[in-house]
């Protein structure tokens, strides 16, 4: 049977495009498309983006520099908290040299350079050092090793009178080992040992009392200055530098030092004892050799310090008690000092100088 018939066929499907140009527009990019998008470059952002932009830049920078600030903040905090324990540790430490000692040993304390106030040789320093050696149980004596060249008669006495309050107290004895020089009030402490070593050079002695002093009233006289000095009281501006020493002031000066001198004697001649063998220039204030010294009787041997601690204490082992400066203690010093100065001269331009 023929189906010539076009009539009989089923209807065309009808074109869903009616431009097939079209479906280039529409289709989706494929993997190469993508890629050259991507690699294309972006619009460039409008003036509001670049303001955005700036004030992100901004926050970012600053929480960056906050950050930082806290961080070093936080260093220096610890930085300053570290030199504080140091600071307390290094104070604790100078006044307990002698912590850490254990057996028997012997007790070294120093007497170094000049005997004032307010240096290493003070009277408080070192009776503070002698404290602490002759009250520590296993310490079986003391030894002072001196090198100095004097100093205060007074800071001298006090020294000399707390070795004897100590002896007695503790029933230790006390050696002093010489080293350079143990002259004038170097030797009044000393002389409160029980015994007194030294080395062949040494220097010992000088067992006298002085004043000193310049006058300056002649060349004033030359030059025609005037001294105007207001006094109340005749003596109070005795052996004043700019003004002449009447003969009853200097008088008076001599009878001070005679007695000076002579409790100076006095406590050479109990400490030494039968041992001193005195002559006319023992007290003149001269100065001799430790070979001189003992036969003198002004010492009692030759030593150092590891002899005496071995063959006359017979504790080989030394443990220093002396106080010694740190380094905190030098810059609160020099910090004080600092601050004492500015304060004296604040004072100098509010008042005139009375004494």
């Amino acid at each position: 049977m023929s189906h010539d018939n076009n009539s009989d066929l089923p209807p065309p499907i009808p074109d869903a495009t009616p431009h097939p140009e079209d479906m280039l527009k529409q289709a989706p990019p494929g993997p190469r498309a993508a890629s050259e998008a991507v690699a294309a470059p972006a619009a460039s952002p409008g003036p509001a983006g670049r303001y955005e932009h700036v004030l992100e830049q901004f926050a970012h920078d600053y929480l960056r520099d906050r950050r930082s600030d806290r961080r070093w903040k936080t260093f220096f905090r610890l930085i300053w908290v570290t030199l504080a324990l140091l600071f307390v540790w290094a104070l604790f430490m100078s006044k307990h040299p002698a912590s850490t000692a254990v057996g028997p040993h012997t007790a070294l304390v120093e007497v170094r350079g000049e005997i004032a106030p307010d240096t290493e040789a003070s009277a408080e320093l070192i009776v503070s050092a002698l404290k602490a050696a002759f009250e520590d149980q296993n310490s079986a004596a003391v030894v002072l090793r001196i090198n100095s060249p004097g100093g205060s008669p007074v800071q001298s006495g006090i020294v000399n009178d707390e070795i004897k309050r100590l002896k007695a107290l503790h029933n230790k004895k006390v050696y002093v080992v010489v080293e350079e020089i143990c002259a004038s009030g170097a030797y009044y402490i000393a002389a409160g040992a029980d015994e007194i070593y030294v080395d062949k050079a040494s220097v010992v002695g000088s067992i006298g009392v002085l004043m000193d002093g310049f006058g300056f009233t002649e060349i004033m006289k030359k030059v025609g200055v005037e001294r105007r000095l207001m006094t109340a009281g005749e003596n109070k501006g005795m052996l004043d530098p700019f003004s002449p020493v009447t003969p009853k002031q200097q008088a008076y000066a001599q009878a001070m030092l005679d007695q000076i001198h002579q409790q100076f004697i006095h406590v050479v001649r109990e400490g030494r004892g039968a041992r001193l063998k005195e002559t006319p220039e023992t007290f003149s204030g001269l100065f001799w050799n430790g070979e001189q010294a003992v036969q003198m009787g002004l010492a009692d041997g030759m030593g150092n310090l590891d002899y005496v601690a071995r063959e006359v204490v017979k504790a080989e082992e030394v443990v220093d008690y002396t106080p010694r400066d740190n380094v905190a203690e030098r810059l609160a010093k020099r910090f004080g000092a600092a601050m004492g100065e500015g304060a004296v001269r604040t004072m100098r331009s509010m008042a005139t100088s009375i004494r």
